[in-house]
């Protein structure tokens, strides 16, 4: 029997016509056009034929609007990242302080005139934003300070909070836009790699021509192709993740679905070596750091993994390493927790110390809610949305605490 036979024979049966579909596409599609004249009048053949023919011309969607914005807002983005050449800055004083300036309050820009917001719900992020450049440009310039330091690692997350504000509108309380503003973080990662790639493949080729001519372009490109261009991806990436989902939202899930079990193998092979590693995070420091960084990184894979899973589904097998995965972070948590607090009982309590105690005490407690929570969906009493519930009402708390180490913690420890 051919597939136009098979077609016809099963086109009262979706769950057969699904299958064959499944097993040969393009072959199915070819056939089933060829078909659809004498089946026009079957409502299955309509919803097929849409199916199998809706316009390709919305694969990439133009807002001319929005693709003006991004054309100014990345020149804008440029000029920014040119101020120490422009000023006689010296960089090294500059970007630590301002790097977040360059495009959070592009996309902050983006986000409220794409909400429509009133000019009364701009002035919050606008103040903020304002106010946080003249305050981390303000702090002694002392490259030694610790809070000075901190300040500038955790700017760019306020400036991220900003963001989910201006992401989110007038649905401040609304758990499924926090989880959104989560999940588009998660797409616009995805989108900022391919565009990155993308990026340093054109960058590889422009080099490559101009060399066989003779001409050397590294300066010129530096100063400003790059310089353009590097904040050009996350602007860009905002535009095309808000206007074209469907770009990635195939992808974001078989990453984290692939990404998940072998983090999950990768972390217990980990905790294993560590119990016989010369180093560990009791007695190096900048162990204790990159520690905290995998932690943090792991944590992130977590969320991303459930926000995912809530939108496309998640199996029993996902959600089981994602259950394993939680735990060994937790654990991985208790041993960064335990190294700090013997690090602060014998040395004292110092601005680094305690910035990175408090995101571990807040993150363990995160994590441990999620844990929970994932263990009750896999013995089927809860179910993943609840999960996503618990990250959406702790996401403030990190916006709160991150806060406190930028504008505070310089001022309790007089700036040392």
């Amino acid at each position: 029997m051919n597939m136009k036979e098979e077609i016809i024979r099963y086109l009262d049966q979706p769950a057969q016509l699904e299958k064959l579909y499944r097993e040969n596409r393009s072959n199915f599609q070819r056939e089933f056009n060829a078909l659809y004249p004498e089946i026009s009048a079957n409502q299955t053949a309509q919803i097929w034929n849409q199916r199998l023919n809706f316009a390709d011309d919305d694969l990439l969607l133009i807002n001319k609007a929005q693709l003006i914005f991004v054309v100014i807002a990345t020149f804008i983005a440029g000029l920014i990242a040119k101020i120490p050449d422009f000023a006689g800055l010296d960089p090294d004083y500059f970007f630590p302080r301002n790097i977040g300036f360059v495009v959070f309050p592009m996309l902050t820009i983006f986000f409220l005139w794409k909400q429509n917001l009133t000019t009364r719900q701009w002035f919050a992020p606008f103040l903020i934003t304002v106010l946080s450049a003249v305050y981390i440009n303000f702090l002694p310039n002392n490259p030694k300070s610790d809070t000075l330091n901190l300040a500038c690692i955790h700017l760019p997350l306020v400036l991220w909070a900003v963001l989910a504000y201006s992401y989110m509108g007038k649905d401040l309380q609304n758990m499924q836009k926090r989880i959104d503003y989560l999940r588009f973080n998660g797409n616009l990662v995805v989108m900022c790699a391919i565009l990155a790639l993308s990026g340093a493949l054109f960058t590889g080729i422009t080099f490559g021509l101009f060399q066989l001519i003779g001409i050397l372009i590294g300066e010129f490109y530096a100063k400003y192709v790059i310089v353009f261009g590097a904040p050009a991806i996350p602007i860009l990436g905002t535009y095309l993740v808000q206007n074209n989902p469907q770009l990635v939202n195939k992808i974001s899930p078989i990453i984290a679905r692939i990404f998940t079990p072998i983090v999950f193998v990768m972390l217990l092979l980990f905790l294993g070596a560590l119990t016989t590693a010369a180093k560990n995070p009791y007695s190096d420091r900048e162990f204790l750091m990159i520690f905290n960084a995998l932690l943090i990184g792991v944590m992130a894979l977590i969320v991303f993994s459930v926000t995912e899973g809530t939108k496309n589904g998640v199996g029993k097998v996902t959600l089981l390493f994602l259950c394993g995965l939680a735990l060994l972070t937790i654990v991985t948590n208790g041993i960064a927790l335990s190294a700090i607090a013997l690090r602060i009982a014998e040395f004292g309590l110092t601005p680094n110390r305690l910035a990175v105690l408090g995101s571990n005490v807040f993150i363990f407690i995160n994590l441990v809610w999620v844990c929970y929570k994932l263990l009750l969906v896999l013995k089927n009493k809860a179910v993943i949305e609840d999960v996503e519930h618990v990250i959406a009402v702790y996401l403030p708390i990190y916006g709160f605490w991150t806060a406190l180490v930028t504008f505070l913690l310089p001022f309790i420890f007089n700036f040392r």
